[in-house]
C-alpha cells in the first residue's frame, strides 16, 4: 500500500513525465537509432553503431535538450495550457515552477557536459540549440509563421546532427527531411487552429488569430501538397525498398487529410487532424525498417 508521501512523489514524477512529453522523447531516440542503422551507416556492422558511445552521447543530448526545451515552453504557456489543456495542465502544475526552472538548467547543463565528451563542435551545436529553444519560448513563437518555421527547424535538428556525425548527405536523405520537415512545419499550424481559444487570450499572434482560419488552411493546404512532392519522388526516383509502401498510403492520408481540414470547424476536430500528422509521423519512424527487409534480418539475426 502506498503511503501518502509516496503517492505524492509518484504524481510529481508522472507530472514531470508529461511535462518533458516522455513519450515523445522515446520517439525521437530510436528515429535518431533507426536512422543511423537503416539510413545513414548501412554498410556498418550493427554492433558498431549501437555502441557507438560518440552516438550515443550525442542521442542522449538530445534527448536531453529536448526534455529541457518541453518544460520551459510549459514554463511559458502555463497559463495558456490552463485554456488550451486544462486536464494536462492540473497533472503539470504538481511541479511547481521553481522546481521546473532548477530541473531546466540541470538538464542543459548534463546536456553540454554529454556534449564535451564528444567534440567542442558539439558543444557549441547543443548550446546553441538550446538557447534556440529559449528564444523560440520566450518570443519567436509570438510572431505568426515565423513561430512555425522555428518550432519546425527546431523539431528537426536532432537528426541533422546525425547525418552531420555520419557525414552522409545522399539526395535521397535531403528528400526525406524536406518530407519530414514539411509535415512538422504542417502539424505546428494545425495546432495553432487547435489552440487559438488560449492563444487569444493570451494575446499570441498566431496566423489564425490574425488573418482568419480560411488562411491558416490554405497555408497548410499548401505545406501538404508540397510535403506530396518529395513522397511522390521517394516513390517514383529513389530506390526506399518497400518503404514506398508507407509513401503511398500516405499521401492518399494527406488527401483525406486535406478534405477533413477544409470541413473542421471546432478544437476537437482540430486535434484530430493534428494526430493524423503524428500518426503518419511516427509510422514514419518504424517504416525506416522497410528500406531493405534483408538488411533488417541479417541484422537481427
Amino acid at each position: 500500500m502506498l503511503t501518502r508521501k509516496n503517492k505524492l512523489l509518484l504524481y510529481k514524477l508522472l507530472s514531470l513525465f508529461s511535462i518533458v512529453r516522455g513519450y515523445n522523447i522515446l520517439m525521437i531516440t530510436l528515429a535518431q537509432y533507426l536512422a543511423s542503422i537503416y539510413i545513414l551507416s548501412p554498410d556498418l556492422p550493427l554492433r558498431k553503431v549501437v555502441f557507438d558511445i560518440n552516438l550515443f552521447l550525442i542521442v542522449t543530448a538530445s534527448a536531453l535538450v529536448i526534455a529541457s526545451g518541453y518544460i520551459i515552453n510549459n514554463f511559458y504557456d502555463a497559463e495558456k495550457d490552463l485554456i488550451n489543456k486544462p486536464t494536462k495542465s492540473m497533472l503539470d502544475r504538481l511541479v511547481s515552477q521553481r522546481f521546473k526552472l532548477t530541473t531546466y538548467f540541470v538538464l542543459n547543463f548534463l546536456a553540454v557536459f554529454a556534449a564535451s565528451y564528444i567534440s567542442f563542435r558539439a558543444v557549441v551545436f547543443f548550446s546553441a540549440y538550446i538557447f534556440g529553444i529559449w528564444l523560440y519560448s520566450h518570443k519567436l513563437k509570438r510572431i505568426p509563421f515565423l513561430g512555425n518555421l522555428v518550432s519546425a527547424t527546431l523539431a528537426i535538428a536532432p537528426f541533422f546532427v546525425v547525418f552531420v556525425y555520419y557525414w552522409n548527405f545522399e539526395t535521397v536523405i535531403f528528400v526525406h527531411a524536406i518530407f519530414l520537415f514539411l509535415l512538422i512545419l504542417a502539424r505546428e499550424m494545425v495546432k495553432d487552429l487547435e489552440n487559438m481559444p488560449g492563444d487569444l487570450a493570451q494575446n499570441y499572434k498566431t496566423v489564425p488569430l490574425l488573418y482568419g482560419a480560411k488562411v491558416s488552411k490554405a497555408y497548410i493546404t499548401l505545406l501538404v501538397v508540397l510535403a506530396g512532392v518529395p513522397g511522390y519522388l521517394l516513390i517514383t526516383v529513389f530506390d526506399v525498398g518497400l518503404m514506398y509502401v508507407y509513401f503511398i498510403a500516405v499521401l492518399i492520408l494527406l488527401v483525406i487529410f486535406l478534405g477533413l481540414l477544409w470541413a473542421s470547424s471546432a478544437k476537437m476536430q482540430y486535434v484530430w487532424l493534428h494526430n493524423i500528422l503524428k500518426f503518419i509521423i511516427i509510422v514514419g519512424v518504424f517504416s525506416i525498417l522497410l528500406i531493405d527487409t534483408d538488411l533488417v534480418l541479417n541484422r537481427i539475426l
